[in-house]
């Protein structure tokens, strides 16, 4: 599996499938937002997600793929390091905002700087088109969020901290796609990186979780619970995992940018399945979204 996905790099099918990846990766995303934001706390849901995802990659990074390089401990402290910040930041962005407000600030914040971060420290170029691309992207994104902030009704009293939490997050989302980026790229098998990555990530927050959950005066029954971090697992390796690869076979960039539309299937996911409205208008600017990550992948 490892020879065929690095035979592909460079070509235009590694494009191709690069894609593929980053679109599903959105999909996924958008579900794993979802899952963390919905019906249980967000720091236990995070908790029961990471502590699914590390304990099946556990076996998968001690036993299966071969041993990561020297070289790549510091670069996975790194990883581990940038993730934690994320996930806290991502954690009190959801406790005081609406999903379908702080998602689209999230997710807008991110390709704009890891575009940046691309050209940067992989030396990607892009062209105007594509520039411009992401400038229709992002008007699709904050036009949606402040859509969102003008008619929302949750939590509007917490939605100022929440929005400067989601713009904190967005950049952080940047930080780690680039990391993340360069961490896939520095092993010799990707295998290797995302095996020991989801192991060594799912160490943290279990035990912010345990915490948080003995002090509950009323903790939620754990049944639920881990099915959530179950699933939520299982998305996370399609979700984080694809976008992953997707960034070894082709732009970082691209792939960041791609990813975002997202936005698009969190806008639906908070409508039909936690209840948040929708509208005409929430349709047309999620539409400028899909059209953005269009003209970014057509224009290179």
């Amino acid at each position: 599996m490892s020879g065929w996905l690095l035979s592909l790099e460079g070509t235009d099918q590694g494009r191709t499938l690069a894609m593929l990846l980053a679109l599903s990766a959105a999909f996924l995303h958008a579900i794993f937002g979802a899952l963390q934001k919905g019906r249980h706390d967000p720091w236990l849901s995070r908790g029961a997600i990471d502590f699914c995802y590390g304990i099946m990659a556990m076996p998968v990074a001690l036993f299966l793929v071969p041993r990561p390089e020297p070289h790549m401990w510091p670069i996975f402290a790194l990883c581990f390091a940038v993730h934690v910040v994320y996930k806290t930041l991502q954690g009190m962005a959801y406790v005081k905002g609406a999903y379908t407000v702080v998602y689209p600030v999230v997710r807008g914040t991110g390709p704009l700087f890891a575009m940046i971060g691309a050209v940067l420290i992989f030396g990607e170029r892009f062209t105007w088109v594509q520039w411009a691309g992401l400038g229709v992207l992002l008007a699709g994104i904050y036009g949606l969020a402040a859509y969102n902030l003008a008619h929302v009704t949750v939590n509007r009293h917490t939605l100022v901290p929440a929005l400067l939490f989601a713009v904190a997050t967005g950049v952080m989302v940047a930080v780690y796609t680039t990391v993340d980026a360069y961490g896939i790229r520095a092993t010799a098998d990707p295998f290797t990186f995302l095996a020991w990555f989801f192991f060594l990530d799912g160490l943290v927050f279990p035990v912010v979780a345990a915490i948080r959950y003995r002090r509950m005066a009323d903790p939620p029954a754990p049944g639920p619970l881990m099915l959530r971090g179950l699933i939520g697992g299982v998305i996370a390796y399609g979700s984080f995992g694809t976008v992953m690869l997707a960034t070894r076979l082709d732009s970082v960039g691209e792939a960041a940018v791609l990813r975002e539309t997202s936005t698009v299937f969190a806008a639906l996911i908070g409508w039909v399945l936690l209840g948040e409205s929708t509208g005409p208008r929430r349709v047309a600017l999620m539409a400028l979204i899909a059209l953005g990550a269009v003209i970014v992948e057509a224009g290179g």
